[in-house]
């Protein structure tokens, strides 16, 4: 099951620093993004999320976020 759903808000390291943003949709089933196959499931989902910031779209693990406030 997942920890996180849609519409939480969550944050993440990247190359640039700290950023955060929104869940947008939960992938539990491999999905092609931005060109390159991401491999999810039930158990080890990839979230697809909207930065706060630009509006930039990211696919992540669950083990590189943390919800935020």
């Amino acid at each position: 099951m997942s920890k996180y759903k849609v519409g939480d808000h969550v944050g993440w390291n990247s190359e640039a620093g700290q950023v955060s943003g929104v869940i947008i949709r939960v992938h539990t089933r491999d999905t092609d993004y931005k060109g390159h196959r991401r491999h999810a499931s039930p158990q080890a989902p990839q979230y697809e999320i909207r930065s706060d910031k630009s509006e930039h779209i990211a696919m992540h693990k669950e083990e590189a976020l943390r919800k935020l406030p």
